[in-house]
């Protein structure tokens, strides 16, 4: 009987890092209980690009960033854009961000997301054995694709931090990325390759690993939403809800975006800004890439799922707000014929546009810890685009934390509490 059999612990929140997170901690022997407020994975879990990128391991805060941005801004088409309001937690959230967008900084904490997103990977190849857990696991790598000067220089930029990383990264020209992607006509001035990542389809997992859970015990909860926390003698002993109490141990909040909502009823300030991302998804179209696609400049992600290609960007700071905005989606409708010439903008299917909500710490770190004001309370949230690269390495971190193991990663620099 290991150290967590005995402890009951509630997740709440239902997307990728909540059911990796059940996951694990079954695993362990834990009774977990899995509270979500809509249907599993109805957040940002389902419709998103499906990338597993190890290639990722530069944060959002980066140098330049604050300054593309500015311009962004007045822009509503761009794929970066701030809705102005009046907003305190926003207003700090972009000055820590601009504190976090350094060479240091970025330098510092791009050793510790390579290291993530490897040890996730691995996770992932460990799942795809699972017995029933089909979910179009495809290593394949990313290409990164480029048409201007300034794409390359920022592509190549990229890769040589990658290779001082030892990740392989291989420029190509023209040429090369025509051998490579002989499919699909790419139009590009080069591209740059990451042969170590990988996609899925998001659906697929959320579904297979809800199954699995279930399997295994778990019990999942939807259409329940956690209301606040019940506390005694300084620990939370539950979780009310608007199906009742939910006794526990040990809590975990991966709400995503809406994390901070639930860690102000106990008066933590969980900094955080909802991304709103967009996408769409063409079914049988006339020609798909087999790898998937970043088009650098327009930051659009090109992804094959089975007989379909996805299609998803643009980051929209308007805090927590699900509207579609028909020119975002229509701006990256607009972008993809500039680099596949083979799609015409208008003749693409984009009736049925999906939004999500990543949540956006300030440094680009995602929050997996214990809080320090309420020791059985863990935070696995923040992850922002690289959720889904993340969520088994997030899963398995916590179930280390709940277990009392010392964790295989250092988390200092994701603690929930470091801007407080």
């Amino acid at each position: 009987m290991t150290a967590t059999t005995r402890k009951r612990v509630i997740v709440v929140g239902g997307g990728i890092i909540g059911l990796c997170t059940a996951h694990y901690l079954r695993q362990d022997g834990a009774e977990v209980t899995v509270l979500e407020k809509g249907e599993v994975g109805s957040g940002s879990s389902s419709e998103n690009a499906g990338l597993v990128t190890p290639s990722h391991f530069i944060p959002l805060a980066a140098p330049g960033v604050i300054t593309q941005g500015l311009k962004w801004m007045l822009d509503p088409e761009s794929p970066f854009y701030i809705k102005p309001r009046l907003d305190a937690d926003l207003f700090r959230w972009v000055w820590k961000f601009r504190a976090a967008s350094t060479d240091r900084q970025m330098r510092s904490v791009m050793p510790l997301l390579l290291q993530l997103a490897r040890t996730s990977f691995s996770l992932y190849e460990d799942l795809a054995r699972l017995k029933d857990c089909e979910f179009g696991f495809q290593k394949r790598g990313l290409l990164m694709v480029f048409d201007t000067e300034r794409g390359r220089d920022h592509c190549v930029e990229e890769a040589d931090h990658a290779h001082a990383l030892g990740l392989e990264a291989r420029v190509l020209d023209p040429r090369e990325l025509a051998f490579l992607e002989p499919d699909i006509r790419i139009k590009a001035s080069g591209a740059v390759f990451y042969p170590g990542d990988a996609h899925l389809s998001p659906t697929l997992f959320v579904e297979a690993l809800t199954r699995h859970v279930l399997s295994q015990g778990v019990v999942v909860k939807t259409s329940v939403q956690a209301l606040g926390f019940n506390t005694t003698s300084g620990r939370l002993s539950g979780v009310r809800t608007t199906d009742g109490t939910f006794e526990a141990d040990d809590i975990v909040i991966a709400g995503g975006a809406w994390s901070p909502v639930l860690a102000r009823t106990l008066g933590i300030r969980l900094l955080l800004q909802a991304g709103k991302g967009y996408s769409f998804t063409l079914r049988n179209p006339i020609r798909k890439p087999s790898i998937p696609l970043i088009l650098t400049e327009a930051r659009v992600a090109v992804t094959p799922m089975g007989e379909s290609l996805r299609f998803a960007g643009t980051m929209e700071l308007a805090g927590l707000n699900l509207s579609v905005n028909r020119r975002r989606v229509d701006a990256i409708a607009k972008a993809i014929p500039r680099y596949l010439p083979e799609f015409n903008a208008e003749n693409i299917d984009r009736t049925h546009p999906w939004s999500g909500l990543r949540p956006c710490t300030p440094d680009g770190l995602p929050y997996i810890g214990r809080f320090g004001a309420y020791r059985n309370l863990i935070a696995a949230t923040g992850h922002a685009m690289i959720g889904i690269s993340l969520a088994p390495v997030t899963g398995k971190l916590v179930a280390d934390i709940v277990a009392g193991r010392t964790p295989s990663i250092d988390l200092t620099l994701l603690h929930p509490d470091r801007f407080n």
